[in-house]
């Protein structure tokens, strides 16, 4: 049997201090159990419940150790914020991903959302969308066609040149995280692919079905085939010893897991395909070196 999509793992985020020889062992670890790709959050800092401020390592460092500790999957941020990076800086940073990997970067984008973060980091919490409109045609230029010239209400790229660029014939392939209509109407006529998190379709297939028909309606209102944007979705999983995601101000987690024994949630997993996702970041609830043996044999019902 075919794997019916594919399946990434999203690594620790601030569940607990992961030190960086950590994220690089789960990572190769899950590259070994099977996984299709590897994802990280792009966050500065949280304030957690009982927790208080804990934020997590730097996601383009970290991605770029991920780049040559691993040898298979695809990586990618799940996704990266336009706001934290000047929009030239992120596509020279993300060529450098994708050439470090050998071509193996999704880039994963999105206008962010945790006001903590920028307050405390010093970036502008306003006009987010805007700013991301902005950041997304400096962004997608330099990486498909190699310079621009921009000077914008938000943005600057005077003559900018990518060079090098991505060893990919094309550029690599960009990925939309947002349920926005207006962020959707911006990335769809651009982007490959769709994400949506877990906590915004129900963690469900019906649910999920309603968000991407939205994409298809998006889709059809810019000109853009829906069939030509691959949809993915992340899916929250509960293994032993999960007591629930910590994802600060976000929102209540009301939402119920998919759990179970291995065959339960390939079927849980199987159903999210059967609902039109062509690739799943399993958001696994805990996320440790130990979730890697849970979620092997997952992986294994899902191939047999």
């Amino acid at each position: 049997m075919t794997r019916p999509c594919r399946i990434g793992i999203q690594l620790p985020e601030v569940e607990w201090e992961a030190t960086t020889d950590d994220m690089i062992a789960i990572a190769r670890d899950a590259e070994a159990a099977g996984f299709d790709s590897i994802w990280l959050g792009d966050h500065l800092l949280y304030d957690l419940p009982g927790v208080g401020h804990r934020g997590p390592w730097e996601a383009w460092t970290m991605l770029a150790a991920l780049a040559v500790a691993t040898e298979r999957v695809e990586l990618g941020p799940l996704v990266a914020s336009t706001s934290f990076h000047q929009p030239a800086m992120l596509a020279k940073k993300a060529a450098t991903v994708d050439a470090l990997s050998g071509g193996r970067l999704i880039l994963g984008l999105g206008a962010g959302w945790n006001e903590l973060e920028y307050r405390a980091f010093g970036f502008p919490y306003d006009n987010r969308v805007s700013r991301f409109e902005e950041a997304f045609t400096i962004i997608r230029t330099l990486l498909r066609e190699g310079s621009i010239d921009h000077v914008g209400r938000y943005y600057r790229a005077e003559s900018c040149v990518l060079s090098p660029m991505s060893p990919r014939p094309g550029g690599l392939p960009l990925l939309l995280g947002s349920i926005g209509p207006r962020m959707l109407r911006i990335g769809l006529p651009h982007v490959d692919a769709w994400n949506v998190w877990w906590s915004d379709y129900g963690n469900t297939p019906d649910g999920y079905r309603e968000q991407s028909a939205a994409v298809d309606r998006v889709c059809e209102e810019v000109g853009r085939d829906p069939a030509e944007v691959a949809r993915t979705a992340a899916v929250l999983v509960r293994l032993p010893g999960g007591t629930g995601r910590q994802m600060g101000d976000y929102g209540p987690q009301t939402v119920e897991p998919v759990e179970g024994t291995p065959g339960q949630i390939a079927d849980g997993l199987a159903q999210m395909a059967e609902a039109g996702a062509d690739h799943i970041q399993v958001v696994a609830d805990p996320i440790s070196h130990a979730s890697m043996q849970h979620l092997a044999p997952v992986l294994a019902e899902l191939d047999s």
